[in-house]
């Protein structure tokens, strides 16, 4: 069963609903979302019946502003007690803990963040809001000096931020401070099957342009990156699982793999793959394997079938984040044209309202496995030269 709502409904999820008829409950949003298509809609009451505070039916979706109807109609699910726990970046540090005893973090309030005395830190550390989303006020501080700076820059974010998305998907009131993690960034998405079994649906590198660079801004997938990482991928979140005893359970994590191959976790995203629809789609769109099918059918992927003839291929999502270094409320628009003369195959584009949401959009590209010219162009990119 499918929940869907704001910002962001995919063409590709739509074809998806009307081809394979998952069941997808009929709020509002959906109805007027999906008006015209085919969709075999079931009634919110009729869903809470299903449900009946368990876990038995699986449940995707595809924004985390769906969260609260989930804690609104389903408050004792096993569901709603995932969400909390994933989406608060403190109560998930505290649940790895016994994974992870020296790791150092510490939650504080918005409000005492002035207060805080950081000289005996250890630097770098990285700070960003509890409840999160994207990047969105997350910082590197590299010393006491930069510590004034980066406040700062959170104050005026903030400002910036407010209303664009509910406080169940980003809250600035409560913030995490935590070690900054060492090694290569990675975003899976992944489900929990009936048994609570893991199955991993895409690995994604994250690439930097710097070491102090925490944007949001290419994420890339290919043969050689999935193969690599699968099988510790598949143990650490099979023990994340165990943990949180995950049953019908979707999620996309970020980790990060140190230089002697232990993988950190960053957090774990509640019951959606990438926002927006991003990678879900981009499994498909370099796959050709529908992840919102899988989970809802409990279907495994077939690696060495799905590789044949993608092994010299490299397939990316990029974030269209405004890194300008100009207000969102000063730019005019963004040209598409333009940008997309830097890529020699387009898979998708998906503009965005700047205005609104405070990006640009969505570019999905493929390029050759051994030339990373255009990854490279768009990730050291600030994105002034399309925009007016």
């Amino acid at each position: 069963m499918i929940l869907i709502d704001k910002p962001y409904v995919s063409d590709f999820l739509k074809e998806t609903l009307v081809q394979t008829q998952i069941q997808v409950i009929k709020t509002p949003f959906a109805e007027k979302e999906l008006y015209g298509l085919s969709i075999h809609f079931v009634m919110e009451q009729e869903a809470v019946n299903l449900f009946d505070g368990s876990a038995k039916v699986p449940l995707y979706t595809n924004s985390e502003n769906a969260i609260e109807w989930v804690e609104t109609h389903l408050p004792r699910s096993a569901f709603a007690a995932n969400n909390k726990l994933f989406k608060n970046k403190v109560l998930f540090r505290e649940l790895i803990k016994p994974m992870f005893p020296d790791f150092f973090f510490q939650g504080i309030l918005f409000e005492k963040l002035d207060e805080l005395d950081v000289s005996n830190f250890s630097y770098p550390f990285v700070i960003k809001p509890a409840i999160g989303f994207f990047s969105l006020g997350v910082h590197k501080v590299e010393n006491t000096e930069s510590w004034k700076n980066v406040l700062a820059e959170i104050k005026h974010e903030i400002e910036v931020q407010k209303g664009v998305y509910p406080e169940i998907v980003l809250n600035t009131s409560q913030f995490i401070i935590e070690q900054n993690i060492e090694g290569d960034e990675y975003a899976l998405d992944c489900y929990f099957d009936s048994e609570g079994k893991v199955t991993v649906l895409n690995i994604m590198h994250h690439l930097f342009s710097s070491g102090k660079d925490v944007n949001d801004r290419v994420y890339s997938t290919s043969k050689q990156i999935i193969e690599t990482n699968m099988q510790k991928m598949e143990i650490f979140l099979q023990t994340i699982g165990n943990l949180a005893k995950l049953k019908n359970y979707p999620a996309h994590v970020e980790v990060r793999v140190d230089a002697q191959g232990k993988v950190i976790p960053i957090e774990v995203n509640p019951m959606r793959f990438g926002g927006w629809c991003t990678t879900a789609d981009l499994t498909w769109f370099a796959y050709q394997l529908n992840s919102y099918e899988c989970y809802q059918k409990g279907l495994k992927p077939d690696w060495n079938k799905i590789f044949k003839g993608k092994e010299n291929a490299e397939f990316s999502l990029i974030v269209l984040d405004n890194s300008t270094g100009i207000e969102t409320i000063d730019i005019k628009s963004f040209n598409y044209d333009k940008l997309i003369l830097n890529f020699n195959k387009i898979l998708n584009l998906r503009k965005v309202n700047h205005q609104k949401y405070l990006i640009f959009g969505f570019l999905f590209v493929e390029t050759p496995i051994n030339d990373k010219s255009e990854l490279n162009f768009i990730l050291h990119s600030n994105l002034k030269e399309f925009i007016s």
